[in-house]
């Protein structure tokens, strides 16, 4: 049975400064509205009761996925449905492309917005990994000043980022990939609909069939998502053989810091980690034309 909803008082501001000067009047009170998707099944559970609901949907020039020399850039309110179907990404960004076509639901996706997934800080956020391996910074705007950072220093913790009282994530910045990058993202679920039990994402960048540089990411299996620096560093300036690619996957899934629950265990999280990021990194050589 579905509860009702507790009273909540609703703004529709039409301006990122009018949302940033709710968010800090009410502060630990209030909550931001994109998609819902999150928000709104995590009241009707009462596991979040704000007392002030801010929608951003009424703000202008925030919906949009825009792409030239330097990178691709899209707002808050832009759809992971968007993303999907963008030839844009599907062309220049196959990671991303990827991570978000293996969200099965549509009606998930043509709702729920890339940044609020990412501010809902889960560490099976298969987009989240995504921008991991490919650099993203993050555009905030705050009542003093707006900042960009990468989206390493975005997650604290299981639910939890950096940001701030009054802050909101505006814009994803991902840079243009080097020439001879190819990526891929692969993850482990019980049933279509659920979320990971692992995921990888892979960017790499070849010059000939040597490693230039290395970005592995991995979710579900540590309190956010996170690089594994140790692998990364098994692949730069090493010629992509099998051995090489071994021996960078067996770091990551020691690297990894997994748990068990009801959907694995750590040991099979942890050699699910070795299989995945080997098909991932073998999969971005042959993107990359290694």
């Amino acid at each position: 049975m579905t509860r009702p909803l507790k009273p909540f008082d609703y703004f529709e501001p039409t301006t990122i400064k009018e949302a940033v000067q709710l968010l800090s009047k009410y502060g630990t009170k209030a909550k931001v509205l994109a998609g819902g998707v999150d928000l709104v099944a995590r009241m009707r559970r009462r596991q979040v009761q704000p007392q002030y609901v801010v929608s951003i949907l009424r703000i202008p020039r925030l919906d949009y996925i825009r792409s030239d020399k330097k990178g691709l850039r899209f707002g808050a309110l832009t759809t992971i449905r968007s993303i999907e179907l963008s030839p844009i990404v599907k062309k220049d960004y196959a990671v991303l492309y990827e991570a978000a076509s293996q969200i099965v639901s549509v009606q998930v996706k043509t709702m729920g917005t890339a940044v609020g997934n990412l501010c809902v800080a889960t560490p099976a956020s298969d987009i989240a990994a995504a921008l991991y391996a490919l650099g993203a910074r993050l555009r905030i705007a705050g009542p003093v000043s707006e900042r960009v950072i990468p989206i390493e220093d975005f997650f604290v913790g299981v639910n939890q980022t950096v940001l701030k009282l009054g802050e909101i994530v505006t814009e994803v910045i991902v840079p243009s990939p080097a020439p001879q990058t190819g990526g891929a993202f692969f993850k482990l679920v019980r049933t279509a609909s659920d979320i990971a039990k692992v995921n990888v994402a892979v960017s790499l960048t070849v010059r000939g069939n040597t490693c230039s540089d290395a970005r592995i990411a991995l979710g579900s299996v540590a309190p956010t998502v996170f690089r594994t620096t140790r692998a990364e560093k098994a692949l730069n300036g090493q010629r992509l053989e099998p051995k090489v690619v071994g021996k960078a996957a067996q770091l990551a899934a020691q690297e990894a810091k997994p748990i068990t629950d009801l959907r694995s265990t750590v040991d099979y999280r942890r050699e699910m980690v070795r299989v995945l990021v080997r098909r991932a990194v073998e999969k971005a050589m042959t993107r990359a034309g290694a």
